[in-house]
């Protein structure tokens, strides 16, 4: 586990280790433990880090390269940026439909 990442996402996040444990469902202690090495979350802990900090279990294990994680953000009013490049409206219109595949797919389970 890339015990840096999850610090340093949590920080990010301005959370203090009791908030982000509360979150979780599970004790300080058990979160300051992932957080130090001195604990290694189950699978399914991983897996709701990974949900919790939007994110990959790739992301949180350290098999992800910084270049391949997205950066996203908007811009100014309607305008969104993927890794510092505004999205043409071609683009934007790939996203939105994207994104509705996905949410119907994820409807039909």
């Amino acid at each position: 586990m890339n015990l840096d990442r999850l610090t340093e996402l949590r920080k990010k996040k301005k959370w203090s280790l009791q908030y982000t444990a509360d979150r979780l469902g599970i004790a300080k202690s058990t979160y300051a433990g992932y957080e130090s090495g001195y604990r290694r979350p189950s699978f399914e802990a991983l897996a709701l880090l990974a949900d919790l900090f939007e994110t990959t279990c790739d992301d949180l294990l350290g098999r992800t390269p910084h270049h391949e994680q997205i950066s996203l953000e908007v811009t100014e009013p309607n305008k969104l940026a993927v890794d510092g490049k505004t999205l043409t409206k071609e683009e934007a219109i790939g996203v939105v439909a994207f994104v509705r595949a996905k949410r119907a797919i994820e409807e039909k389970r």
